[in-house]
C-alpha cells in the first residue's frame, strides 16, 4: 500500500455515476492515493493543498482508466488444444469435437495428468501477462478435474496465484462443468459426488459455484440441486447459461437470483426480462464468438433492456485462449453493437459488479487504487487499435507494478 499523486492525466475514466456521462470522464485530471485507496479525484486545477506533498507521478497527458476486471476465466488447466482450433477452422463444429472426445474432456485428461507445481507455474505466467495488459482483478474457475482431488488442486492453485503476481484472484468452483466419461451411465452418482463430497470440501476455498447448464452439460433440474447445495456451503450462484441453445439456464439464473448468467448467446425477451428483474449481471464473451466464428452475443439487447453487462476473456484452452482485456473491449465494440464507452464500462465496472465488488471498477474516493495508464491520450484508442497493447503502466493498490 502506497501514497501517490498522479497528475497530468489528459483523460480520466472514473465510471462515477455522479459525473457526466457513462464513464464520468474528467479531463486534465489528477488522482490522489493514500494507503492504497483513492483519496481524491478531479480536475488538477482543483487539487487540494493537503495532497500536494504526496509522491508525484506525471501522466504527461495520457489516458487513465480503472484496472480491468476479468470476471470469467478458466486460467488453471493442463495441455493444449491448438489442434482442435485447426479442426474447427476446417469445418468441424464444437459439438462434433466434443462428441469425438475433444473439447472439455480433452482438457480434463490433461489437467488430471499435470502436477500442481506445473499447473501453478503456467497459471502464474498467464496471470502475469494479464496484469501486464491491464487486468488487476481476475476470476478463476476449477472445472477441469471433475473428480474430488483435481478439483481441489485447481482451487488451491488458483488461490496461490496472487502469492506470485500482484493481481487479485476470485475463485469459483465449477465441478459441474460436464459429466465425466466414467459417470456417463450414472449421472446421479456424479451429482451425489458433487453435492456430498466436492462442495463441502470446496466451500472454504471458493466464493462462487458455477454450473454449465446447457445442451450436453447439466439440465435445469440438476443445476438447481447443485446450486442449492452450494448455497448451504456459502457459495453464491453463477451459471454458464444458454451458450449452445435455449437451455433454460437463463431463466434458472433469474429464478435463483444468481449473481451472473454467462454466455447468453440464445435469449428470448422473457429471459431478458427475468434477468433484469433479478438484478443478475450478464457476462458476455465476444472473443468466444470470434474464435468459434459464430454470431456475437446479444449485448445490445441486454444493455438496452437495462440488464447490467460485463465482458470478460473466458480465457480457456478451447474456445477463447485470450488473455488481453483490451482485445475483448475491441471485439465487443466491433462485433456486438456496444459503443466504446459501453465496452469500457463493461470491462471495468461491469466486471466488478459481476464479482460483487463495490470498491473497484471505478475511480472515486474510497475505492482501491487499481489504475491503468495508456500510451494514448484517450480510451477510444483501445477499440480503434485492436491487437495493440496500449498499456504503459499498471498501478495496483497505489503501487506501479507494471511500467
Amino acid at each position: 500500500m502506497t501514497n501517490l499523486l498522479l497528475t497530468g492525466i489528459g483523460e480520466l475514466v472514473t465510471n462515477d455515476p455522479e459525473r457526466e456521462g457513462l464513464l464520468g470522464v474528467v479531463t486534465d485530471a489528477a488522482v490522489a492515493v493514500k494507503g492504497g485507496r483513492i483519496a481524491w479525484v478531479g480536475p488538477e486545477t482543483e487539487l487540494l493543498r493537503e495532497f500536494r506533498e504526496l509522491p508525484e507521478l506525471d501522466g504527461a497527458g495520457r489516458a487513465v482508466l480503472p484496472g480491468f476486471v476479468d470476471s470469467h476465466t478458466h486460467l488453471v488447466f493442463g495441455g493444449n488444444r491448438a489442434d482442435e482450433f485447426a479442426r474447427r477452422v476446417r469445418g468441424e463444429s464444437y459439438q462434433e469435437i466434443m462428441a469425438a472426445g475433444g473439447g472439455i474432456m480433452s482438457t480434463v485428461a490433461s489437467t488430471r495428468a499435470t502436477d500442481s507445481d506445473t499447473l501453478l507455474d503456467e497459471a502464474v505466467r498467464r496471470a502475469q501477462r494479464m496484469l501486464g495488459m491491464g487486468t488487476t482483478t481476475v476470476e478463476v474457475k476449477s472445472g477441469y478435474g471433475l473428480e474430488v482431488e483435481t478439483e481441489l488442486r485447481m482451487l488451491e492453485v488458483a488461490n496461490s496465484i496472487a502469492e506470485y503476481v500482484p493481481i487479485d484472484v476470485v475463485t469459483t468452483f465449477l465441478g459441474a462443468h460436464v459429466v465425466p466419461a466414467e459417470y456417463e451411465d450414472d449421472r446421479d452418482a456424479y451429482l451425489r459426488l458433487i453435492v456430498e463430497e466436492m462442495l463441502p470440501a470446496a466451500g472454504g476455498m471458493a466464493t462462487f459455484c458455477d454450473v454449465f447448464c446447457d445442451d450436453g452439460a447439466f439440465a435445469v433440474d440438476e443445476a438447481r440441486v447443485i446450486l442449492a447445495a452450494a448455497a448451504e456451503q456459502g457459495l453464491a450462484a453463477r451459471l454458464h447459461a444458454n451458450q449452445l441453445g435455449h437451455s433454460g439456464g437463463a431463466s434458472l439464473a433469474a429464478e435463483l437470483g444468481a449473481i451472473t448468467a454467462d454466455h447468453l448467446d440464445h435469449l428470448t425477451d422473457a429471459d431478458i426480462a427475468g434477468l433484469l428483474a433479478a438484478g443478475t449481471v450478464a457476462v458476455l464473451f465476444p472473443t468466444v464468438s470470434f474464435s468459434l466464428r459464430l454470431d456475437p452475443p446479444p449485448a445490445r439487447r441486454l444493455w438496452d433492456a437495462g440488464v447490467p453487462v460485463a465482458i470478460a476473456t473466458d480465457c480457456n484452452p478451447g474456445t477463447s485462449y485470450v488473455e488481453n482485456m483490451q482485445f475483448v473491449i475491441a471485439a465487443a465494440t466491433l462485433t456486438t453493437g456496444l459503443t466504446p464507452e459501453e465496452s469500457v464500462w463493461a470491462a471495468t465496472r461491469g466486471g466488478a459488479r459481476a464479482l460483487q465488488f463495490d470498491d473497484r471498477g471505478w475511480i472515486k474516493p474510497g475505492t482501491v487504487a487499481d489504475l491503468v495508464m495508456l500510451e494514448a491520450d484517450s480510451y477510444l484508442e483501445i477499440p480503434y487499435r485492436p491487437g495493440t497493447d496500449l498499456v504503459r503502466m499498471v498501478i495496483k493498490g497505489g503501487e506501479a507494478v507494471v511500467s
